[in-house]
């Protein structure tokens, strides 16, 4: 469902006489900003526009369904079924609503930092003499034990993590 200022601008766009794809562009700019919240499951721009003109048509926005050749059967068939909602108002199931918030726990920017900080923080533990623990001392917290960032790394190798100064990429 777009948002109600969107609609807004939308309405105002078409009693002012702008074109369709013009009132169109106000539902795909939502949709990119949605993205770039992590509100789709979706990744790329083109995602975004596909989105964004969908639910143009399905709010009304005079927009039509692409010629026969000029994309894909299947995009066709969308944007006709789309013109075709227009006007009706229908809750999506919940198989599909579970399935979208599953969709937008698993992707984003914000997940893949802290999958990626998970997968770091499972490495082999370091001891500080630059040994690999073996066995129970691998999981244990005593203060032997360092996790380091990079095993073989010259320039944290035997470092503690706290004295290590920070850098952006690489070890």
């Amino acid at each position: 469902m777009p948002e109600k200022e969107t609609l807004k601008r939308a309405r105002k766009d078409r009693r002012a006489g702008k074109a369709a794809s013009t009132q169109a562009g106000e539902f795909v700019r939502e949709a990119i900003h949605h993205v770039r919240e992590g509100k789709h499951g979706a990744r790329s721009t083109k995602q975004a526009i596909a989105i964004g003109l969908s639910k143009a048509r399905r709010a009304g926005v005079k927009l039509p369904a692409p010629k026969p050749g000029s994309t894909s059967e299947e995009t066709r068939e969308k944007a006709e079924q789309d013109v075709r909602m227009a006007g009706r108002r229908s809750k999506p199931s919940p198989a599909r609503s579970a399935a979208t918030r599953k969709a937008t726990r698993t992707k984003g920017p914000r997940k893949r930092r802290r999958r990626r900080a998970r997968r770091l923080a499972r490495g082999p533990a370091v001891t500080v003499d630059g040994g690999r623990c073996r066995g129970s001392d691998a999981t244990s917290n005593s203060s032997r034990v360092r996790r380091l960032r990079a095993p073989g790394c010259a320039r944290t190798e035997g470092t503690p993590t706290s004295s290590r100064p920070r850098r952006r990429r690489g070890c």
